[in-house]
């Protein structure tokens, strides 16, 4: 019997929306690395204050596209511009449905001529791998699975970000010499223990940073060299639980949903009948307290997660139509939303009574879901969605990124925050019974971290003014 495909899953749930908010998975899991490797508040003020050595060895997607073709083909899948992308250079790469709605975002990475990788969570490179398939492109692709769904324990590279204030003087003493200077998203070889390690300059919370990646084999050696040199600046290693709230203070959108559920036009229903019914998009899981009519609703633009500025119209490439009708009609603005303390205390509080009790707040991430997405309103109105939620401990603040409509993206502003589901909850085993309850917030620029929105160059996160900057 044939493996079903994602587009016959679909067409046997009555609701695609309550599939996908009862779905029986949880947020994303960090496998490979412990929870803690001493607590998560001090790891959290790490990357402020001294370095951290984040490992992203295990839980993101990796694909190699190779071939003639393949730097035209994800020039014509992706919305970013091309011009001046050359060797030794990566970039943030955002492919998007013949409508406009955003798929993914995972970073891309120039190997060498005629050799990419992709990196990051699931569906954009799984739009990329069905591209690949069709015949179109001369190309070949080369999947290397996340840990979580791998039985051999190993990968093709290993991946790590070393990131703060001291990251510069912890690869310096790896090295044994001064790093080269390398541009923002530009790559360098160096050397760190004999051998040979890709370096990115790249940023992630909101600090100054790098990513390090080469043959698993040299795993152990480089991540040791690098452990043995951060012992005078404060190197910490960072676990699982952190690692999952960094993007609070650095405003990058982990979670837009996949907007390839729908579709008529021959590119999506192509996708979603090549695609298996275990793909990402036939297993991952909503959560919040939005509940839209259909499974549009959770669709987002580039606009809407702050990534109007990579729109480059330089290039033909899906959805090209649908965006340049979108270019200039309103768009949501991404904001960070920092949640009222007292507020705060009172959800929690609700946990020493008995009765009724508001949806529970985990530390430092108090996401129960892939994909969470809470109701924001204003004077009872519903004026957008609120998505990644957690605790800061360097802002001493529990944060939400948010994304509302421009009208009310005052920063200063006080909004409403609808927390917990409707009706008591979903059958998703994250959810507890719990009453929704509101949480004042107020709106706030993003990335919240002033360092994150004065360090970047030439980024979304520059100027700290969210999607329509």
């Amino acid at each position: 019997m044939s493996e079903q495909t994602l587009q016959q899953k679909l067409d046997s749930v009555d609701n695609v929306v309550d599939f996908l908010r009862n779905q029986q998975v949880g947020p994303n899991v960090y496998p490979g690395v412990p929870a803690e490797y001493s607590n998560w508040r001090n790891e959290q003020r790490a990357w402020s204050e001294s370095a951290v050595l984040f490992n992203q060895s295990y839980h993101m997607v990796e694909l190699y596209v190779t071939g003639p073709d393949a730097f035209a083909m994800l020039n014509y899948l992706g919305i970013n511009s091309f011009k001046n992308f050359t060797v030794n250079k990566a970039k943030q790469w955002v492919p998007v449905t013949p409508d406009g709605y955003v798929i993914g975002d995972v970073i891309l990475f120039y190997l060498d001529e005629e050799t990419f990788s992709l990196v990051g969570r699931a569906p954009a490179i799984e739009w990329a791998e069905y591209h690949a398939s069709t015949g179109k492109w001369n190309v070949k692709v080369e999947r290397d699975e996340r840990t979580a769904l791998r039985t051999d324990g190993k990968r093709k590279n290993y991946r790590f970000q070393l990131q703060g204030p001291n990251a510069m003087k912890v690869l310096e003493k790896a090295m044994g010499q001064t790093p080269p200077d390398i541009k923002f998203f530009n790559m360098a070889h160096i050397d760190i223990a004999g051998k040979d390690v890709i370096a990115l300059r790249h940023g992630m919370a909101g600090q100054p940073g790098y990513e390090l990646f080469g043959p698993w084999e040299d795993y152990a050696t480089v991540h040791g060299a690098l452990v043995e040199a951060g012992k005078e600046f404060g190197l910490t290693l960072v676990g699982g639980r952190a690692y999952s709230s960094n993007t609070l203070e650095s405003g990058w959108l982990p979670s837009p949903l996949p907007a390839t559920f729908t579709g008529d036009d021959e590119i999506s229903k192509g996708f979603r009948e090549w695609a298996s019914a275990n793909s990402y998009a036939g297993k991952c899981s909503i959560g919040g307290s939005y509940v839209p009519e259909s499974i549009e609703g959770y669709y987002l633009t580039p606009w809407d997660i702050g990534y109007g500025i990579i729109v480059k119209f330089d290039h033909d490439f899906i959805g090209r139509e649908a965006l340049e009708k979108m270019a200039d009609q309103k768009h949501k603005q991404k904001v960070t939303l920092a949640l009222d303390p007292e507020d705060v205390n009172r959800v929690m509080s609700s946990m020493f009574a008995k009765g009724d009790r508001a949806k529970y707040f985990e530390f430092p991430s108090a996401v129960y879901a892939m994909h969470p997405f809470d109701e924001v309103k204003c004077d009872g109105k519903v004026i957008g969605v609120s998505t990644w939620i957690g605790y800061s401990s360097n802002e001493g603040a529990m944060l939400s990124i948010g994304m509302i409509d421009p009208d009310f993206a005052e920063f200063g502003k006080e909004v409403t925050l609808v927390w917990g589901e409707p009706n008591g909850g979903t059958t998703k085993p994250t959810v507890e019974p719990h009453v929704q309850t509101e949480i004042k917030a107020i709106v706030s620029p993003v990335p919240y971290s002033a360092v994150a929105r004065n360090a970047y160059a030439d980024s979304w996160r520059q100027t700290g003014k969210g999607a329509n900057a």
